[in-house]
């Protein structure tokens, strides 16, 4: 298995929550306050983006709003130039400078991963979709994040945290919805 074969999945996942969005869909809230499906896919294509940019040592470019033409076609495009920096020699080991620190590759890597996994579970939560997205991958993905990240990256949503308070999550729950919850969703 490639080192870059999770991340596929990641877009391959949140590819089929997207494309299964209806029109009259877009303008539904998401698990997310601040927005709506639109809002997510936004978010999704242009994060996707982000991790490119930090990748090439770029400035990211500002964000613009794809859930109002073929957003499927701007995140097949920016998922594809995504894992292919990823994919280049020494990628996942060179340090990189996002803004909120610099870290390895591969630790980018993953919080790309996570990051686009989990909006795909927001937009499938908020447009009916199952949420048992992806199981083993949502498993792995649940069990990284549960170690990488600390009390002092979560807030209140609207805060500056980049994740939520951890929420309950219901016994049995599958484990994209376990994640979700630990990512601070409203399973």
């Amino acid at each position: 298995m490639s080192a870059t074969a999770p991340l596929h999945a990641v877009f391959a996942s949140t590819r089929q929550a997207m494309e299964a969005v209806q029109a009259d869909q877009l303008s539904a809230q998401s698990p997310c306050a601040e927005w709506d499906v639109a809002g997510v896919i936004n978010h999704v294509v242009g994060g996707t983006q982000f991790f490119t940019a930090g990748m090439k040592g770029e400035q990211p470019s500002e964000g613009q709003d794809w859930a109002a033409g073929d957003y499927m076609a701007a995140f097949d495009q920016a998922a594809a130039e995504c894992v292919a920096c990823f994919e280049e020699e020494g990628a996942l080991d060179k340090m990189v400078a996002l803004p909120f620190g610099e870290m390895p590759g591969s630790a980018v890597m993953g919080i790309a991963m996570t990051d686009v996994f989990t909006h795909g579970w927001d937009i499938a939560k908020a447009t009916g979709q199952s949420t048992d997205l992806a199981p083993e991958l949502a498993a792995g993905i649940l069990a990284r994040s549960q170690q990488a990240i600390s009390p002092e990256w979560r807030g209140p949503e609207g805060s500056p945290a980049p994740f939520g308070m951890e929420a309950e999550c219901p016994e049995g729950a599958c484990a994209a919805d376990q994640l979700a919850a630990f990512l601070g969703r409203q399973v």
